[in-house]
């Protein structure tokens, strides 16, 4: 991110959250950036020869420089695409995913400047792109996003402040928000593991870790749960 202080223009890296149409040829662009959520006009991008169109496509990470005068909306004076993803674009599951993903930071990242919203989208759309499990994008993601938004997963206590053990297994308690030990409970030493596996690495590293489905669906089971969706 560059800013010119003279001129009041950002250039920032980029990813479409949100595109509403506005006045007769304009959009109002909602931008997730490493320095938070943005929310730009892009004038006349409607038009058929419009120079910014092909930048402010979803799924596309683009390079935009926006000037900011005395409105809340900045306006996007140009835009350079520097990846698009294609994979993503090719399997309506992955679309429908990385759609969900959009949604969810455009909701949650409302007022921040945090850049912690723009790496989880970075990360979940390379790997969606590269073939990942989507299952452990999945669960990554929503891992990460309750942690972006300020909220906390106890992956290490039960819900009576115990030290997790290797030889009990727990469930999760929805009205305590946390694990409780259980005979036969869901979750075990492996999914506790892959747990906070996910909660505090990157995705590139979680991503290459050789797991069995059925681990991973439950951890993407709790990652849902603990995320309230």
């Amino acid at each position: 991110m560059q800013r010119n202080i003279a001129k009041n223009d950002i250039r920032v890296l980029g990813y479409v959250l949100r595109r509403t149409n506005y006045s007769e040829a304009d959009r109002i662009i909602n931008l997730i950036t490493p320095m938070g959520k943005i929310s730009a006009i892009a004038k006349g991008v409607r038009k058929e020869k419009s120079k910014l169109a092909g930048g402010i496509e979803m799924f596309t990470l683009s390079d935009y420089n926006i000037h900011c005068g005395k409105s809340e909306l900045g306006v996007i004076t140009s835009v350079r695409m520097v990846k698009h993803f294609g994979e993503i674009i090719k399997d309506l599951g992955k679309l429908e995913i990385a759609g969900n993903f959009l949604r969810q930071v455009n909701k949650n990242a409302e007022g921040s400047d945090s850049p912690d919203f723009f790496q989880i989208i970075d990360q979940c759309f390379n790997g969606l792109n590269d073939g990942a499990n989507v299952e452990v994008i999945e669960g990554w993601f929503w891992l990460n996003l309750v942690k972006a938004h300020g909220g906390e997963i106890n992956l290490y206590r039960d819900v009576h402040g115990e030290k997790l053990s290797a030889d009990f297994n727990y469930n999760w308690d929805l009205g305590e928000e946390g694990f409780v030990q259980a005979e036969g409970g869901e979750y075990g030493a492996n999914e506790i593991k892959m747990l906070r596996l996910m909660y505090v690495s990157e995705l590139n590293v979680v991503k290459r870790i050789k797991a069995d489905g059925d681990l991973v669906a439950k951890v993407l089971k709790l990652a849902r749960i603990a995320a309230k969706v």
